[in-house]
């Protein structure tokens, strides 16, 4: 994909899907976003909404129903070459049987870059995690937060210009969420990298972000888009302790229970 002129990373405008079937259920409904350059958002709402299936959309491997989605002020119909997904399930997308080297070279095969820099970029990014001296080792030799360190490594060796995430840290321990959680914010600050995360929790949400898209209602519609407005370099402790944290928490939760009751609530 070439470069282009367009000052936002991603634009979705007025995104629909409807799935076939006898119901022909309509699972989004007009969803319009333009998402920053270096910009970290991350996506909400009660679970089933169709979080995944937008991020699915945005990757590129589902095509909407209904309007259009740009990255880098292109139409995408397919996965574009300036983007790099990381899912939830690192146990599934890492290859047991390839040693960790060979699992983060795994986006670069096909393409035409050398040996020599698809060697560069694989030290370069196994470095930027952390997992320097695991080169040979397999996937099963690693924890769980090691693991999904080599997927995201295997994502930034692809040097994409969005880094899209669905539920990356939902897998791990709570200790091991934060760790990743604060490496996602040093890679993001180091790289300019723009950073599209679906999660389930609103903490990590608002702690991660610049905005916080939370969907709403059945179809899912955008019901609100909250600036975060934490000013400085974030920490587990400190910045979960800032009153601008624990408000627009506040907001997000709200504005998700208040889209669950309305769902559940029987019509007349």
């Amino acid at each position: 994909m070439s470069e282009s002129n367009s000052p936002f990373a991603a634009e979705l405008r007025n995104v629909g899907v409807t799935y076939a079937g006898p119901t022909g259920r309509e699972v989004l409904r007009a969803i319009s976003v333009t998402i920053e350059r270096s910009e970290i958002v991350c996506i909400v709402g009660h679970s089933g909404i169709g979080k995944s299936t937008l991020i699915r959309c945005i990757a590129g491997l589902q095509v909407p129903t209904a309007g259009e989605i740009h990255i880098a002020g292109e139409r995408i119909l397919e996965p574009p070459a300036t983007l790099a997904l990381v899912s939830q399930d690192y146990g599934r997308t890492l290859m047991p049987w390839l040693r960790i080297a060979e699992n983060v070279r795994l986006p670069l095969r096909g393409h035409a870059i050398p040996r020599v820099e698809q060697d560069r970029r694989v030290a370069s990014a196994l470095s930027m995690v952390g997992l320097t001296g695991v080169e040979r080792s397999y996937p099963w030799q690693l924890s769980g937060g090691m693991q999904q360190r080599v997927a995201i490594a295997r994502a930034l060796a692809y040097e994409p210009q969005v880094l899209l995430m669905d539920e990356p840290f939902a897998s791990v321990d709570a200790q091991t969420r934060g760790e990743l959680e604060d490496l996602l914010l040093t890679l993001q600050h180091e790289l300019g990298i723009t950073v599209i995360l679906v999660t389930h929790d609103v903490d990590e949400a608002v702690y991660l972000s610049d905005r916080v898209i939370v969907l709403g209602g059945r179809p899912a519609e955008v019901r609100d888009i909250i600036t975060v407005g934490i000013t400085g370099r974030r920490d587990q402790i400190t910045t979960k302790a800032d009153p601008v944290f624990l408000a627009c928490r506040s907001k997000v939760l709200s504005e998700i229970q208040a889209s669950k009751s309305e769902v559940a609530a029987p019509t007349t």
